[in-house]
């Protein structure tokens, strides 16, 4: 591992130990999952983890959902500051563009709206649902977002959803830095939840499935790191 690599944390307690101390800055990830496994509340204490410290983000969600109704459920969590809201953080919504706009304008747009922030964290949420509108070019626009969000210096966290069976998207694995992988897993009658860092360019990171729990106070908790 180069000693040199700048890292920036994750904010979820336990993940930095298995990442050499944080996510590679700059960089651009994919957190993967199925419905329910905590993709979203990931990518929030991944930005308030940020804006904590003082860094500029952005969340860019591509459901076209009210701010308003998505700041409501994540008022459950405790790390959720609504002095951040507006300042150290703002939502962007994009699902208007995404329905009405070719590929091209779409990274346009993103890239207008970080060069007016000039963040030092991002998030897309979630990314595939991208496809549903530009499936015929879907990888190669994957492709370009990649490599223009590798040109600002940041961290992004792209989401992506799994089919039943999946482990990630495939169609954009190869071009990001890193993958990280939420899941259940059936034992006996209960449901575990797990993380798996598949991927993290740059980094000596710990592999296999960890047990996590989602708390109303940390968000996604690595349970090893609690003991």
């Amino acid at each position: 591992m180069n000693d040199a690599i700048i890292r920036r944390s994750s904010g979820t307690p336990g993940l930095d130990e298995m990442i050499s101390g944080g996510f590679p800055f700059p960089s651009v990830l994919l957190v993967a999952g199925s419905a329910g496994t905590g993709k979203t509340t990931f990518a929030q204490k991944f930005l308030f983890e940020g804006a904590k410290n003082g860094e500029q983000c952005i969340f860019f969600t591509t459901l076209s959902e009210p701010t308003q109704w998505m700041l409501r459920f994540s008022s459950q969590f405790e790390f959720v500051d609504p002095e951040y809201f507006g300042r150290e953080i703002v939502y962007i919504d994009i699902g208007h563009d995404i329905r009405e706009r070719g590929s091209h304008e779409i990274l346009d747009v993103l890239d207008e709206k970080i060069a007016e922030i000039m963040p030092q964290r991002i998030v897309i949420d979630p990314i595939t649902i991208v496809c549903d509108f530009i499936e015929d070019n879907y990888r190669t626009f994957l492709f370009d977002l990649v490599t223009r969000l590798k040109n600002w210096d940041c961290v992004t966290v792209l989401t992506g959803e799994v089919a039943p069976g999946q482990l990630y998207p495939p169609e954009i694995a190869h071009a990001v830095d890193g993958i990280v992988l939420l899941m259940y897993s059936h034992e006996g009658d209960e449901r575990r939840k797990y993380i798996e860092v598949l991927k993290m360019r740059g980094t000596n990171h710990v592999t296999g499935k960890q047990s996590i729990d989602i708390t109303t106070e940390e968000g996604i908790v690595v349970l090893k790191s609690k003991f």
